[in-house]
């Protein structure tokens, strides 16, 4: 599967207002809304069927499920009753309980909720059975729109679903998401993080909690009272203890939200606490401070008013937080904005973006482990000018996220191992050689490589010029990534393979008399040529492939009559479709240059070139390319092992020389008409 690298500038954070519509016909919901009013009909989604597909690609339903609207399931259903609160969260039978911690967590705040669930959706007069949900992807907010047939077995839903059985918002909201994903099976595990940030294009950090620092408490306090969204998890050591519950009833390797934190006066004493919640709305803690535990029978009724403490089985429950820091792992902190939590004062954080792609055989150069390919990865310079606030240093935060892997998951797709290094730039334009990362260490780079969907770290760096180069773990991986720059004081980033630029040698200076070699060269061509003393292509094709394949250090297949042509049609001034002497010597002399340039690059000298050492090349030759030309040429001239024999390389050098003059013929009629509107 191609990933091809097609804009890399920089771009500013997409507004929730500008949401794109997705659906297959290129309208909008209001529109496809009054369509099927019209027609007095129900919208049937042919994007997202009501069929085993939408369900499951790797296995058939376990269950005969029956795809039902709300209308079929409840007499009269509703879209959102009493407000939409985490009790409406309760998960079915779908491993996806990552998605309904992030869904409890966006219950919390109202304006969130109501830019990822428009609350102006109902089942009244204009119900057509329709609905939409709003997420936001890689920079980008989208409007996914989904009919309200939904799986059910024996008239219940399925998946998940609302403590009210007549309330249906959660229910369709998860099945906007598993459209957005491909089918609901591609929801099975992940990190309440990732369907955070998809709630809210926030960014992400997470916290081993037994690592996190002092102020954890005060960090947790203050980003719950910003709005971020809180996750939690307990790690497991084995597949076999996946949600596994232990003795103190917490399931393991589970998604849980953090709904609250809080203080209580107890036996003259102030105790920290934390209020999680498990989406499955049952099984929770049974230590102290739990639903029924003896600690609440010394606070007073107020006090527990205060705290919405209720004995009741909804998985939700408060516990002390050092016990929090005992039996949980980790934590997820989705911030709104990434306002750094040990600060009390809010920031206006700058943001850039860079769309990019790791392309087998020319940008997916692997980690630093990979020398030889490394330095082929994107490489992307960020300029630090301004120190923070009373600082020496400029804070920044990297955000690398690899894209659509869950869509893809289907086609067998996995969450690469994915990370960065960050350079001290030398202060020369243009993409970076393998002999700089040779010689340089990094002066950062991200904690780990990791198969999350993103990594993220925050540096502190003095002021200054840095190359950030984002990678997979191992070379030769394909992926789209998305790189997200969030600088507290302007930052200035710039794609280092974004430029194209053409420099070709001066063709050489013909003397009147002619050397020695030159006699042997004209006797050559006249040979060739015959009376006529002009090449015709059939003619070049002959000589050219008995000359190259007696070359014996380079690989060489054939070069077809095709080729021959473009090499006239390169080299021809005349215009009468054949070379005459001096032409074909010009060309002589450029493919011998073209020869010495591939076996510069041969490094193996195994008689052909890998792709990945193609950008050196062809920069030898002349040519600057953008990753997205690149990475063209590459699919086109490179076998399954990234290797490119000379036959490619002279196809690919007569192509790009041919494009070339025409993009330099154009260039001269653009100015000259210009020039003449100018004198106009």
């Amino acid at each position: 599967m191609p990933y091809l690298h097609r804009d890399s500038k920089p771009r500013p954070p997409a507004l929730p207002s500008a949401a794109r519509a997705t659906h297959g016909s290129g309208k909008g919901f209001e529109e496809l809304q009054q369509e099927c009013l019209r027609r007095g009909v129900l919208f049937q989604d042919t994007d997202f069927p009501a069929c085993s597909s939408s369900l499951f690609f790797s296995e058939k339903p376990p269950i005969p499920f029956i795809w039902k609207r709300p209308t079929e399931i409840v007499k009269d259903p509703k879209f959102i009753l009493g407000g939409a609160t985490r009790t409406d969260i309760c998960q079915g039978d779908l491993g996806d309980c990552w998605l309904l911690a992030a869904i409890a967590s966006l219950t919390l705040n109202e304006k969130m909720l109501a830019r990822v669930v428009p609350l102006d959706q109902n089942f009244g007069p204009d119900y057509a059975g329709i609905f939409h949900f709003q997420f936001w992807q890689h920079n980008e907010w989208l409007d996914i729109v989904i009919d309200d047939r939904l799986p059910t077995f024996n008239g219940r839903l399925v998946f998940l679903h609302s403590a009210d059985h007549n309330e249906f918002w959660s229910a369709l909201l998860e099945k906007a998401y598993a459209k957005l994903n491909g089918s609901y099976e591609a929801l099975k595990g992940g990190s309440t993080i990732e369907a955070m940030e998809d709630f809210t294009g926030g960014v992400g950090e997470m916290y081993e909690v037994k690592r996190a620092p002092d102020n954890f408490y005060e960090i947790l306090e203050k980003a719950l009272k910003r709005c971020s969204m809180v996750g939690c998890s307990i790690d497991t050591s084995s597949a076999a203890e996946s949600e596994a519950k232990t003795p103190f009833g917490l399931i393991k390797g589970h998604a849980y939200s953090v709904t609250g934190i809080n203080k209580v006066s107890y036996r003259g004493q102030q105790v920290q606490l934390i209020r999680i919640r498990n989406p499955w709305g049952q099984v929770e803690w049974n230590g102290p401070w739990s639903d029924n535990s003896q600690e609440w029978l010394s606070v007073s009724p107020s006090e527990q008013r205060r705290l919405s403490q209720e004995a009741l089985d909804d998985g939700e429950f408060w516990m002390k937080f050092e016990d929090f820091k005992v039996h949980f792992d980790k934590v997820e902190i989705c911030n709104l904005t990434p306002d750094a939590l040990e600060d009390s004062t809010a920031h206006r954080w700058e943001v850039t973006i860079h769309q990019g792609s790791w392309v087998r055989g020319s940008t997916a150069g692997g980690c630093r482990n990979f020398l030889e390919t490394f330095w082929t990865n994107p490489q992307i310079k960020l300029h630090l000018t301004e120190k923070d606030d009373g600082q020496d240093e400029c804070t920044f935060i990297a955000a690398l996220m690899q894209k659509d892997r869950r869509k893809l998951k289907r086609l067998g797709a996995e969450m690469l191992t994915i990370g960065y290094s960050i350079y001290e730039s030398p202060g020369k334009d243009g993409h970076l050689g393998k002999d700089f990362f040779r010689y340089h260490p990094s002066k950062a780079r991200s904690k780990t490589y990791i198969n999350l969907r993103e990594v993220c770290n925050r540096f502190k760096l003095p002021p200054g010029h840095y190359i950030l180069v984002p990678t997979t773990f191992e070379p030769h991986q394909e992926a789209d990534f998305c790189l997200r720059i969030f600088s507290e004081k302007k930052a200035i980033t710039e794609d280092l393979d974004a430029n194209v630029a053409i420099d070709l040698p001066e063709p050489p200076n013909t003397s009147p008399q002619e050397t020695e070699d030159e006699k042997q060269f004209r006797a050559l061509f006249e040979q060739i040529s015959g009376k006529d003393m002009e090449i015709s292509a059939e003619e070049l094709e002959y000589v050219l492939n008995a000359v190259l394949k007696k070359i014996k250090n380079i690989k060489f297949k054939n070069l077809s009559l095709i080729s021959c042509r473009n090499i006239i049609s390169l080299m021809d001034t005349s215009g009468n479709g054949k070379l005459e002497f001096n032409e074909f010597r010009v060309f002589w002399e450029k493919m011998k240059a073209w020869i010495n340039i591939f076996l510069q690059f041969d490094f193996d000298k195994s008689g052909s070139m890998s792709s990945y050492e193609l950008r050196s090349a062809l920069k030898a030759a002349g040519y600057q390319l953008n990753n997205y030309l690149l990475q063209l040429i590459v699919l086109r001239y490179s076998d399954e092992q990234f290797q490119i024999e000379f036959d490619d390389f002279l196809n690919c050098l007569i192509r790009l020389e041919n494009a070339s003059r025409v993009f330099q013929a154009l260039s001269v009629k653009n100015k000259e008409f210009i020039n003449l509107n100018i004198g106009e």
